[in-house]
This record gives structure tokens, sequence and C-alpha cells, in this order.
């Protein structure tokens, strides 16, 4: 459930005073996402999402947040569009939480992606890359390869209890991982968390893209890599070729990898899964019961941390390296 904080309807009224977006009709809270408080309004002009930034975001990383929604939105990418207060502010304040509202997507996310889901997705991807490019503002990416130690370390003594040997095979991917890291290849604005949810389709067409609140400036690359590991395993974990040819000849037909880019493809999906490993064990052990997050369970990202392992070329990924930048 991502309801953390309750609003009634007289202060969310009076919040609302601060925008021109007409008169509140109704509100409901919505129950996916676990970062933030989330609610769809209805007003007597359209309707929109209401988000409150609970503790575990940043209030000083908003503005990057906003502010590449607002960039995105102009150049053309179909994602939420911050809606400005009437000061000017696309920031505000609501029952002590820092606050904004957006505009209303249409669509719904797909629970089980085909193979046209995921080119159109791996053709969006690549748009979003190119549309950040003139972005002026910059954010570091709070869980990359430098960051995976210290949130291991807050789990590696109960590790075990999830699956046995855990503790051992998690060190030696990050011990692999910290020394193979790429370091020189194009870097620019990435979604970092695009897993089907956060993409909505009105059948096989691709609506928008939304929750940038993970977004920051790191590899081009990685955000392929975290989109192969959300998109192309089955419920089985096994991994589907058909769907990885699908989502990166996507890609590559508006952002061409360079073969720099496709040889590391390996070690990002390593690691995309061993960041996503990490972050899940870590809520695993240490989310009480009755909590409002919602634990996914780590071993999912185990099974592809082990796949990754085995591959050794982004062949095997279902990449073909005609036509590519050298």
């Amino acid at each position: 459930m991502a309801v953390y904080t309750d609003i009634n309807e007289i202060e969310l009224a009076q919040f609302l005073k601060n925008y021109d977006i007409g008169e509140l009709l109704s509100y409901k809270g919505i129950a996916e996402g676990v970062e933030n408080s989330n609610y769809l309004l209805h007003t007597s002009k359209a309707a929109f999402i209401l988000t409150l930034y609970e503790k575990r975001v940043d209030s000083s990383d908003l503005p990057f947040f906003l502010g590449l929604m607002e960039h995105l939105a102009g150049k053309g990418i179909s994602c939420p569009l911050p809606v400005v207060q009437k000061s000017g502010s696309n920031i505000g304040e609501l029952a002590g939480r820092p606050a904004a509202i957006v505009t209303f997507l249409e669509g719904m996310w797909m629970r089980r992606p085909t193979v046209q889901h995921c080119a159109a997705l791996g053709e969006a991807l690549a748009r979003m890359h190119l549309a950040g490019e003139d972005f002026p503002m910059r954010r570091k990416n709070a869980l990359s390869v430098e960051s995976w130690r210290p949130l291991w370390n807050n789990s590696r003594t109960d590790a075990d209890q999830v699956e046995a040997g855990l503790a051992k095979e998690t060190e030696e991917d990050l011990l692999f991982l910290e020394k193979n890291w790429p370091s020189h290849l194009p870097s620019g604005v990435i979604h970092a968390d695009l897993f089907p949810d956060n993409v909505f389709f009105l059948g096989s067409k691709l609506s928008g893209i939304i929750d940038f609140y993970f977004a920051c400036t790191d590899l081009l690359a990685y955000d392929v890599a975290v989109c192969l590991n959300a998109w192309c395993f089955e419920k089985d974990n096994s991994f589907n070729l058909t769907k990885g040819t699908a989502l990166l000849r996507g890609y590559n037909a508006v952002r061409p990898l360079s073969k720099e880019e496709a040889a590391s493809l390996p070690v990002l999906a390593r690691g995309s899964a061993l960041r996503f490993m990490l972050t899940r064990l870590y809520d695993w052990l240490n989310t009480p019961e009755g909590s409002f997050v919602v634990k996914k369970d780590p071993r999912e990202y185990l099974r592809r941390m082990r796949f990754h392992r085995q591959i050794s070329s982004p062949e095997e990924y279902g990449l073909a390296f005609e036509g590519q930048k050298a």
C-alpha cells in the first residue's frame, strides 16, 4: 500500500487553493507504489495525481525530479507534468510533507508484458535518454556500485536466513562488480527504476512513463540493463530471449548502443540484479510485519544474478552488433 500519510478533505481543499485546477470533486488513495503517498484527484477541470513525499525521499532532490519531468514533457516524452502553483512553485506542503501535483496519464501497466510491449519500452527508453541530453541538472545515483557495500553490510549477518549460502554468493558478486564496473561509458539522465508498473500502455501502444523518483545521472546502458532484468524474465525466472531481442532492437533503432556499451551489458545487468536484490534483502530483513511497505522477495533477483554470471556476450541477451557505433 502506498498511502502512509492520511489526509482529510478540509486540509486538501485548503491546499488546492494554491492551484488553479478547479474545485475538488473527489479523491482516493492509490494502493500501488512503495516510496510515497499518492492520491488520485478529480477536480472540476481534470484528473491529477497528488504525491506526498515520505522520509525515503530527500526533499532537496525534488527540484531535480520535478524539473526533469518538465524538461522531458517539453521534449515530447509522455510523462506526468508537474502543476505549478499560483505562486510559481511546483512544490508545496501538505500534512507536514512536501507535496506536488502532476497531470494524470491514461493507461495501465502490464502484469505480463508481451514482446510488443518490450519493443515499445526499448524505443521509449532511448527517446527519454536523448531528450535528457540537455537537461542541465545532475543528481548522483545513490544506489550505484559505491553504495552497494554499505547496503550489504546492513544485511550480511542475516542474509543466510533468506537462503543458505547467500552471504558468500553476494560477497563474491560484489567483489567482482567493484573490480569490473565500467566507468567511461556514455552517461546522462536515467530513470533507474523502469519496471513494468512505471510504464503505462493503451493496448500495445505505450502511453507514458511515470515515477521518476529514482532518476539520476549515470551510465545510459545501466538503464538498459535494469530494463532487461525487469521486463525480460518470466515467472519461473527464465530469461526470454525474444523479449530481450525486442527490447534491445527497439532501443537501438532510436539510440544505437556503442560496441563498448554493448560489451558491458553482462556486467551492468549483473550489477542491476545485485542492486535490486540488496534493496529487497534489506527491506525483507528490516521491515516489521504489518508495515505499509510491501516486502518483495530478494530471491527473485538472486536467480537473475546467477543467470548473468553465465553470460559472456551481449548476443546472449538478443543484441546484434550490426549497424552499431564503434
